[in-house]
């Protein structure tokens, strides 16, 4: 992607010079639709298949996975492609972002469309799993488009170690935010408008709108702050070009990103796990209505936004590493008493789901606060800044192993005779006891698993505040040096 017109003369910007609060929240902004839609999507897309589409469990679960097996394949690609973008005018990262943006919206809204093909049902149902294929694939790629230029900017609007922790706390306030103003919407839109597929519609449209002002308001936001940092990274003479594949050798060569990769998709493999089986543990395990379900995941959200300034004021003085530990503890023993829960118990519940709120904020800001600074290690040895295939393969595997759950998942629930609801009835089936059971280790012992692992990895991750002052400060002398010379 080439931009050869003329520059935007943006401000000019110090080096060195802080963010300021305009910038910070520009940025932020930048999450706060692809959070919208990824929450409404994780939350309400595999009961949306099975109970207004009617498409059986384990076929639900496939259209998923076959959506983020394609994401990831398309993550690296994406991230090599920005990694080589020439724009004067835009930089390399927001000539993505800006073109993508309105695509990215309007293949989300077709997501939630059921279209009639058959009045057979076995036919009408094959049917709309290969339409939800395919504007599953289409979906995933403008989500990747504009989604994951959007993550490698961290490291090129601030290169200082605690500031980075800061930043990410506002994309993450956004984050979260985001998925708690979708909640909230969802819960207005389930109460105003009747029928269920009307109200899927609707909601879709907002969030829409939403996710793709709100990339705008990033992208002109923090132009200037991106510009800059292109400008000096131009003047910088680089190392020789190094091929794809030695790239990926390098990549996964690097031993503290394989650490962050891990911790990554283990905390996130808890999230999707439990965001994706709420909705059926809700109805199902605690007798409630669907208009429940956002209300118990505000309660989730809201209380990881309200902590997420607390780990990071908190990160500042005891490190990471501390903070994710203490988060992930408390998010642990929330996971595992919710398997035994039973109707009734609804303040225990909401118990449950704020004490798992406190753990997930840091499930959001700490392994992405990690991923720079092993970007900077990666250009201390390699001569090269090379955030956009960082971060691809960071969501590659990521989605690979969301894929496997979201897969796992819905084939679990299918094996355990969960029945879908028929398009047109109006009244949920009653699920068998080996269904109840299976949400319920979806719900509790599932992500408990995933949470340890990514205890154990954290445990060993070796970039401490220390080790990455060396690195900037090896950085900076090499600098120094080319500028002599």
């Amino acid at each position: 992607m080439n931009d050869s017109a003329a520059d935007g003369h943006p401000q000019k910007v110090q080096e060195g010079q802080k963010l300021d609060l305009k910038t910070k929240l520009a940025y932020g902004a930048g999450d706060l639709g692809p959070a919208i839609t990824a929450n409404i999507s994780i939350f309400f897309l595999l009961i949306f298949f099975t109970n207004v589409a009617g498409i059986p469990a384990g076929l639900a679960g496939s259209v998923l996975m076959i959506g983020k097996i394609w994401d990831a394949v398309n993550d690296p690609l994406v991230g090599v492609l920005t990694d080589k973008t020439k724009s004067r005018r835009w930089g390399r990262r927001l000539p993505w972002m800006l073109y993508g943006a309105i695509p990215f919206g309007i293949f989300f809204f077709l997501q939630w469309i059921v279209p009639r093909f058959s009045s057979d049902q076995s036919t009408n149902v094959w049917a709309l799993f290969w339409y939800y294929v395919a504007i599953g694939l289409i979906s995933q790629v403008f989500y990747t488009v504009v989604n994951l230029p959007y993550t490698a900017l961290t490291p090129e609007l601030t290169q200082d170690y605690d500031e980075r922790t800061s930043l990410n706390s506002f994309r993450f306030a956004f984050s979260i935010g985001g998925s708690i103003l979708s909640l909230i919407l969802a819960q207005v839109v389930f109460l105003r408008v009747s029928g269920e597929q009307q109200q899927y519609l609707v909601l879709a449209a907002i969030c829409t709108v939403i996710s793709v002002l709100s990339l705008y308001w990033c992208i002109f936001g923090v132009r200037d702050r991106v510009l800059a940092f292109e400008a000096k990274r131009i003047q910088v003479e680089e190392s020789a070009s190094i091929p794809f594949f030695e790239q990926l050798k390098i990549v996964f060569s690097n031993r503290p990103f394989l650490f962050v990769i891990g911790i990554y998709l283990f905390s996130w493999l808890g999230v999707q796990i439990t965001a994706s089986i709420i909705p059926f543990f809700v109805i199902y395990c605690m007798s409630l209505k669907n208009s429940d379900v956002p209300t118990v995941m505000v309660a989730v959200q809201g209380t990881a936004l309200l902590m997420l300034f607390v780990w990071t004021a908190l990160s500042k003085r005891i490190g990471k590493k501390p903070v994710y530990f203490l988060g992930m503890i408390l998010w642990i023993i929330a996971a595992s008493l919710l398997f035994f829960l039973q109707p009734g118990q609804i303040v225990l519940m909401y118990v449950m789901a704020i004490m798992a709120g406190v753990g997930v904020s840091t499930a959001y800001l700490v392994p992405w606060s990690m991923i720079p600074d092993v970007i900077e290690l990666d250009e201390l040895q390699t001569g090269q800044r090379r955030e956009g295939i960082f971060y691809g393969f960071m969501v590659l595997l990521q989605k690979f192993g969301l894929a496997f759950g979201l897969f796992l998942v819905g084939n679990a629930l299918q094996a355990s005779g969960f029945q879908e609801t028929v398009p047109g009835q109006t009244i949920l089936p009653v699920q068998p006891e080996s269904a109840l059971l299976a949400i319920r280790i979806a719900v509790g012992p599932l992500p408990t698993i995933c949470l340890i692992c990514g205890l154990v990895l954290t445990y060993f991750y070796p970039i401490t505040r220390e080790m990455h002052a060396q690195i900037m400060l090896q950085l900076q002398e090499r600098q120094q040096k080319r500028n002599i010379d």
